[in-house]
């Protein structure tokens, strides 16, 4: 009878231990901070979070939204990095952390831009708002405007480099993951500035010229093998927060930090996250740069049109899922009814896992194809009776 319990109990041991590898989830990390949030910046997935939408002070992780907009602008050919910014008597007086500019002092924006993200410079910030929008009152207004486009609802800012207390000065570990990920998968190029860890400029004033060593305040650029930035900030009020980018394998992470208790904690905190971050997630790529057929078209100027796939298309696992079985299906009508613009959807790209749509990318038209009128009727018959 002893001999039959001990083998019963073995066996729904054994069960037990099966079913645990199989439908085991990795434990949460060891995080300190209260607000916290982990995603993946090509997709936007979520990974893991706490206490995400919980509005928190920022501190200088508002230079993120700062740098965004520099960034767009730059875009836009409104500005460009070889202009030179002037610092104001107001820009020189902002306190905390600053790159010590005088006033008149002129800075390249590629320089001022350095002073932001290497240094974290309440001065250059605001130096660079005041050029961009004449004052940090109306810079102010684009950044709440930038925040709402990107839906941050939990989202408002009153100055542009993080240095208010006021209570209308707040975000969310949610928010700062958009606008990080808005900020490094629109405008990679930040992150040449924010993979520097010490670079000097020169001052140029009255006094003459002397120069000055800007110094990262991410430690993680030498504490963590794959950082590529992102931004720091530290307040009495926000106490110690993070936006830290990293890039390993193919998987780009971004992880938010908000009011940490020390400055320590919040790189551990932020290692963590990325840490269990790269030990869950598999992500699959396809570039879908195969070719298309051509896509008939009923009343138009043309009786074809070329197809292409608006982009690429990435999936993230984070369950250990075998990605090798993800089956594609194209989906095409059998003829679109003219005018067909560029750019607009006729078909579907359709990914499924397990019998599971896991997403989708849209097939568009490679360019426009108006209606036919009576003279293009007209051209089409002679054009065959040729033929």
């Amino acid at each position: 009878m002893k001999r039959l319990v001990r083998t019963t109990i073995c066996f729904f041991f054994s069960v037990y231990l099966m079913l645990s590898c199989i439908f085991c989830v990795q434990a949460a990390p060891d995080v300190s901070a209260p607000s916290y949030l982990l995603m993946e910046a090509s997709t936007g997935q979520i990974i893991c979070e706490q206490e995400a939408d919980v509005r928190r002070s920022p501190a200088s992780i508002t230079k993120i939204m700062t740098l965004l907009l520099i960034f767009d602008h730059l875009d836009t050919g409104r500005i460009k990095l070889e202009d030179e910014i002037i610092t104001s008597a107001y820009a020189k007086s902002m306190g905390g952390s600053q790159v010590f500019l005088e006033e008149g002092e002129v800075q390249t924006l590629d320089t001022m831009i350095k002073c932001i993200a290497v240094a974290s410079g309440n001065d250059a910030c605001v130096a660079v708002a005041e050029y961009i929008a004449g004052s940090e009152e109306e810079f102010v207004k684009l950044m709440n405007q930038k925040a709402e486009e990107l839906r941050m609802d939990n989202t408002h800012f009153v100055d542009c480099c993080g240095l208010s207390d006021s209570d209308e000065h707040y975000t969310t570990a949610r928010d700062v993951a958009i606008m990080s990920r808005e900020l490094v998968t629109k405008h990679p190029e930040i992150l040449d500035y924010t993979r520097i860890w010490m670079e000097d400029i020169t001052h140029v004033t009255r006094q003459g010229s002397t120069t000055f060593t800007l110094s990262s305040t991410n430690k993680l650029l030498r504490q963590y093998e794959w950082t590529t930035g992102l931004k720091t900030g530290s307040t009495s009020k926000a106490k110690y927060c993070l936006s830290a980018t990293a890039s390993k394998d193919g998987i780009d992470l971004i992880a938010v930090v908000m009011a940490a208790p020390d400055n320590k904690v919040r790189f551990q905190d932020a290692m963590a996250l990325l840490n269990f971050g790269y030990s869950v997630s598999n992500i699959y790529i396809d570039e879908n740069k195969e070719a298309l057929p051509a896509q008939k078209i009923k009343g138009g100027v043309e009786d074809m049109v070329n197809l292409s796939f608006a982009g690429e298309f990435r999936y993230l696992d984070t369950k250990g899922s075998n990605l090798s079985k993800i089956e594609k299906t194209i989906t095409l009508p059998e003829e679109v009814v003219a005018p067909v613009e560029e750019g607009q959807a006729i078909g579907e790209a359709v990914y499924k896992l397990e019998g599971q749509r896991i997403g989708g990318i849209s097939i568009v038209a490679a360019k426009s194809i108006g209606k036919a009128g009576y003279k293009d009727y007209v051209k089409k018959v002679l054009r065959n009776f040729l033929l």
